[in-house]
């Protein structure tokens, strides 16, 4: 199998890149740089390697850099923001502070005639984010793209088929960054786009069965998207041994409890276990603000839950959970830096007692798991069911989590959810909900004053949920579900609409 080699230094959205070229049909692995080395680069065959973005300055002695051997590989890379400036480092090329703060989002490139830029207009936007550039090119390169403020915004060295781009072709703000990383692939790596997701769920399905062979395994099941497939994947591998483990943690969403009990129970039998476990969850979190720690909170809880479960059934191999790459990414796994600790990732505590952890979607973008969840034959109406993070309403509720207010949020939540399916916008937000803020404000209710809660209505729209832009949403619907929230939850006084998008801000509030 054809594949290209992303070699990740650091950057947040390294995984963004893989997902982009797998888009194109041609599979991509992402590894650390700390963690192959060019003569293992060579034995696996790859076809092209793309160096990725990162924090980092290259001239400082404590960034991540690499053996220049690669370069003398025969292999083709692409360097892509620090990767295109780590190219010129290892080059002898010179890499400079940019004399201002730096150049940052839609900045408009003109181009060379290059195959790297076959399709693209001489002139287009694309998205920088670098306070570092490139002086002087190494020797054997030519600049082949510059920005009013980049003079060499790409390069590359035809002879032994290297390139760098400053900018980032793999964000959707760059106009033709698909079209360049599509002439990377195919006009310089000479790939053919052979990859599917039909080929990817037969390998991992093989993969899974060679390595529980004859174990046993827990998977944690939420009811989303994520452990859904991941349940079916797991199942076509190890058959009767996979038991499913649900825990009510009393953070869920209106009626969330008995739909996943009623969706799961007519698949697994008496293989899925429904736990109630509201009270543990509650009494941790109880007095705790800082999100973080709410987080760690219920991660360790629910692998106690977990254990206490696998003891019961007896001796269980493996813990299995529906984990995707943007919680590994966002949790700060590596050396990427720390968004938000997801439950079942960064909030994982130290110690676990199982002998090991499997998470079959790790690899994966939310899109490539519903396509590996259609592939599997699991019903639409999972697939494509709304996102619900594992912590629930508890990075739903801004400061401490109390019975009282989860009671509010869930309706409001539930309201907004309605008047959503009811209005029919198009297109349809990829994810919205409810969030119960710490903000109070005089409102009036009948003829009195009042001092209530405000609710922060979210909706966005997304293909990787690494990025997402917030939805436009109809007025009408809008007005519709803040009218009905200030007149049937009680204490809320005003209903607010986020129209951040990612980055800055996350999806979730906390």
């Amino acid at each position: 199998m054809e594949k290209i080699l992303v070699l990740d230094f650091g950057g947040q959205y390294n995984q963004l890149i893989a997902r982009r070229v797998r888009d194109q049909r041609v599979y991509a692995e992402i590894k650390p740089c700390w963690k192959i080395s060019p003569e293992e680069i060579r034995a696996a065959g790859y076809k092209g390697i793309i160096f990725t973005g990162g924090p980092n300055s290259v001239y400082d002695p404590a960034s991540p850099h690499y053996d220049p051997a690669v370069m003398e590989l025969g292999i083709p890379i692409l360097g892509i923001c620090y990767g295109d400036q780590l190219l010129t480092w290892m080059g002898g090329g010179e890499v400079s502070p940019a004399a201002q703060a730096g150049e940052y989002g839609k900045t408009e490139l003109t181009v060379e005639d290059h195959p790297l830029f076959k399709g693209v207009p001489r002139t287009s936007v694309c998205w920088m984010s670098h306070r570092d550039y490139i002086s002087k090119p190494p020797v054997g390169f030519r600049t082949l793209a510059a920005t009013a403020h980049c003079p060499c915004a790409a390069m590359g060295d035809d002879s032994r088929k290297l390139y760098g781009v400053q900018f980032h072709p793999e964000v959707t703000h760059s106009e033709y960054g698909s079209a360049m990383l599509h002439n990377f692939l195919f006009e310089i790596c000479g790939c053919s786009g052979e990859w599917s997701m039909e080929n990817y769920a037969e390998r991992a399905v093989e993969a899974l069965r060679e390595k529980l062979a004859g174990k046993t395994v827990l998977l944690a099941l939420s009811g989303g998207v994520d452990s859904s497939v991941a349940a079916l994947l797991l199942h076509r591998a190890v058959g009767e041994r996979l038991t499913c483990v649900f825990v009510d943690h009393g953070l869920l969403r209106k009626g969330e409890a008995k739909l996943v009990e009623d969706t799961f129970h007519p698949l697994f039998g008496d293989k899925l276990i429904c736990v109630d476990a509201s009270e543990r969850f509650l009494s941790a979190l109880a007095g705790v603000t800082e999100p973080e720690r709410k987080r760690k909170i219920i991660g360790e809880a629910f692998i106690r839950v977990f254990e206490a479960e696998a003891k019961k059934l007896g001796h269980v191999n493996a813990l299995a959970q529906g984990t995707i790459y943007p919680d590994v990414i966002e949790s700060g796994k590596g050396d990427s830096a720390v968004i938000k600790s997801h439950h079942n990732v960064g909030g994982l505590p130290d110690v676990i007692d199982f002998d090991e952890l499997v998470e079959p979607l790790r690899e994966l973008f939310k899109d490539e798991v519903r396509r590996l969840g259609e592939t599997l034959g699991l019903p639409h109406e999972l697939v494509w069911r709304q996102p619900f993070p594992g912590p629930g309403l508890a990075v739903r509720i801004l400061g401490e989590i109390t019975a009282d207010k989860l009671s509010r949020l869930r309706e409001a939540d539930a309201i907004f959810r309605e008047e959503i399916a009811a209005g029919h916008p198009n297109p349809m937000p990829d994810q919205y909900f409810a969030v119960l803020t710490d903000a109070r404000s005089v409102g009036v209710i009948g003829d009195g004053r009042a001092y209530g809660d405000t609710v922060a209505l979210r909706a966005v729209s997304t293909d990787d949920f690494m990025t997402a832009a917030w939805t436009r949403l109809p007025y009408e619907v809008l007005e519709r579900a803040s009218s009905r929230i200030t007149n049937e939850v009680p204490g809320v006084t005003r209903v607010v609409y986020d129209i951040s998008s990612k980055p800055p801000a996350t999806v979730e509030w906390e």
